[in-house]
């Protein structure tokens, strides 16, 4: 691939590409003396709709406005950035599409040795917090310039939070990075009214009433029929204050009902005014026509940005998912309302797939955060948006639900059908609860077109307790869909578990008798996490209290050496696991699985010999039901060699 020389240009298979700037040489190509707007981003900049810098920059482009990019800039100096020119109306920064601390450090607190958003996966190029290092960086290099923060680090950290990389609760990080506004959730909305604002000549310190946003306000400008929550120094100090604030965000997170909010931060008052109206369709088919290159930027050429492999040939079909899982922050950022992209739109843009070299006919995923919640589940949440006290799925569907397929599903058929296609994936995570309610026929046309080996879920764990807390599908649900799986998959296809530890509210007893099922069921789960506290999350809340914030019970919360053996657990044959495996046995009383019998997780003594357990010892012949060994770690579509899952929770004493 050729480039042009002024680096915001570029030709692929002879098309010109075109570039927003992404250097101070560029902007001064441009004739440019400053720009109207400079985009700090965590990220390399990677000219893509699955990065969100790229989607901010060439929205407001869109709108008129000139954008460069100053991607993953020094912080140990603003020459840097003062090379770009002093932008007119407003800086914006984005710590990248994960929170950095999430990006630069694992669940136990270690440093990453990769980072997937940085030229070859090298890390160290984003610093820690980047959202409040970069204000301070551009408020030394540009005073007096509004600085607007946003992204999901900004996001999510946008009230009182419990930080895990610290263990202490933090303030609004609008209020750490001294930023003039904070756009929260999918920022397209609160931009534009903005950008229009600050080019009409108001000043930033005025714009305090944009949907989607956070300012700091004084106490007597609090508005009308707000909704005062536990302050910063009650989340601090209190379990039951923590649980309120994220309860009362929690329920207000609602673009349709949402009151403001406002917490005292010591020092200041913050306002959270309501989220923003969810794009129509048309809006967001707007965004996806955008002239995105799909590449990353000319400066990085010669080097590799991992994070784009498994994206730049994926479609995104819809924003936002009703599955409201608790560990999971995306209810809270992009919301619970389904916003599905026209098929048109998806067509356009695998057509521009097909102009790609690079592209070999294969898309790679046709998704969302949930592929199958395409669209807005009754007609109720279709008028007026998703329920505000209970979830649609969760662990007992709404009696309410109705599953609808057959719009995702004929948009899987248009795009397999176009001339250069030769195969259509689908590997965003699929919600086989939410597939199971519907017709079969939806998931055998899935497995039959859709499905290359290994079909990812997630389970996430098989014990009710835990699955409730979590707002996940229980253990028979799971059962059935395994059962409707081999049916249709025979030994062709293979399901690949996702599996968390340490959730809280799951018990050692609980990482046991998990371990009992995995291993009744042939399942060998390779996907596993441990449970990291991002912020605001109810599973958070509860990690960090002790306590479920929408119900007010207290919950088990496993810390320090039990996350070790929790995770053990979930892997019990691994030889490196048999002593943590032991000690938990130990622990829980449960040494009636230590020995050589077939429910028994461990041996005795010495190694772990794959060949006395009988269940691995099958799955070396090769025959019956469940077909080839899966390289996920799962025996097959059944999980065992020939047999079906029994239904029925884990027993007590797991002997099953």
């Amino acid at each position: 691939m050729a480039y042009g020389g002024n680096g915001r240009k570029g030709r692929e298979g002879g098309k010109e590409l075109r570039f927003l700037p992404a250097t101070p040489e560029e902007v001064a190509r441009l004739g440019w003396d400053s720009p109207d707007f400079l985009l700090i981003t965590g990220d390399a900049y990677v000219d893509h709709p699955s990065f969100g810098h790229a989607v901010v920059a060439r929205w407001l482009e869109a709108l008129g406005f000139k954008v460069a990019v100053a991607p993953q800039p020094r912080w140990d100096s603003p020459e840097e950035l003062l090379a770009y020119g002093r932008p007119k109306l407003a800086v914006l920064i984005s710590g990248g599409n994960v929170d950095s601390m999430v990006a630069n450090y694992t669940s136990e607190r270690h440093r990453r040795l990769r980072d997937l958003y940085s030229p070859d996966g090298v890390p160290g190029l984003r610093p820690d917090r980047a959202v409040i290092v970069y204000s301070n960086l551009a408020r030394r290099a540009f005073k007096g310039v509004p600085v607007i923060i946003g992204g999901i680090e900004a996001s999510l950290r946008r009230l009182a939070h419990y930080d895990y990389w610290t263990d202490h609760v933090r303030r609004s990080v609008l209020m750490d990075s001294k930023a003039d506004i904070l756009v929260y959730g999918m920022g397209e909305r609160p931009l534009k009214e903005i950008a229009e604002r600050l080019a009409a000549g108001e000043a930033a310190g005025d714009i305090k009433d944009v949907r989607g946003t956070c300012v700091r306000i004084r106490e007597d400008q609090m508005p009308e029929g707000c909704l005062v929550i536990p302050s910063f120094e009650e989340v601090r100090t209190s379990a039951a204050a923590h649980c309120e604030a994220f309860r009362l965000a929690y329920l207000n997170n609602d673009p349709f009902r949402g009151r403001p909010l406002v917490q005292l931060q010591d020092p200041g008052v913050l306002l959270q005014n309501p989220p923003p109206l969810p794009l129509s369709q048309e809006e967001l088919d707007q965004v996806y026509s955008l002239p995105f290159t799909y590449l990353p930027h000319p400066r990085y050429q010669g080097s590799h940005i991992p994070a784009l492999d498994e994206v730049r040939f994926s479609v995104t079909a819809h924003r936002g998912c009703i599955g409201d899982c608790s560990f999971c922050a995306i209810s809270m950022h992009q919301g619970k309302d389904i916003q599905p992209r026209s098929l048109g739109s998806m067509v356009e843009e695998v057509e521009r797939f097909l102009e790609s070299p690079d592209f070999k006919g294969m898309v790679s995923d046709v998704g969302g955060p949930s592929a199958n919640f395409h669209r807005m589940p009754c007609p109720k949440a279709e008028r007026q948006g998703v329920c505000r006290d209970r979830s649609c799925l969760g662990a007992s569907p709404c009696p309410n639900l109705r599953p609808r397929h057959e719009d995702y599903f004929k948009a899987l058929r248009a795009i397999r059908s176009m001339k250069g296609i030769k195969k259509v994936f689908v590997r965003s995570g699929v919600r086989y609860d939410y597939l199971l309610m519907d017709r079969p026929e939806y998931l055998r046309e899935l497995c039959e077109h859709h499905v290359s080996g290994q079909m990812r879920i997630a389970p996430e764990h098989l014990c009710d307790s835990v699955t409730t807390l979590m707002n996940k599908p229980g253990f028979e649900v799971l059962l059935k869909f395994m059962e409707a799986f081999g049916d249709v998959a025979g030994g062709r296809l293979f399901l690949v578990h996702y599996i968390m530890t340490s959730h809280p509210g799951c018990t050692l007893e609980d990482a046991v008798e998990m371990a009992v099922e995995l291993k009744r069921l042939g399942i060998r789960p390779r996907e596993v996490q441990d449970f990291t506290p991002t912020p605001m999350t109810r599973s958070t809340c509860m990690y960090a209290t002790g306590m479920d914030p929408m119900t007010g019970r207290r919950v088990h919360v496993p810390k320090g050496r039990e996350r070790r053996l929790q995770r053990a657990l979930a892997q019990y044959w691994k030889e490196e696991n048999r002593s943590l495996v032991e000690e938990a046995l130990r622990e829980v009383g449960r040494e009636d699985l230590v020995g050589f019998g077939p429910r028994c997780l461990i041996p005795p003594q010495g190694p772990i010999k794959k060949s006395l357990d009988p269940a691995i010892k099958a799955q070396g012949r090769g025959k019956g039901a469940a077909g080839p060994r899966d390289p996920s770690g799962s025996k097959g579509a059944h999980g065992r060699q020939g047999k079906k899952p029994r239904r029925g929770r884990p027993s007590p004493k797991g002997g099953r």
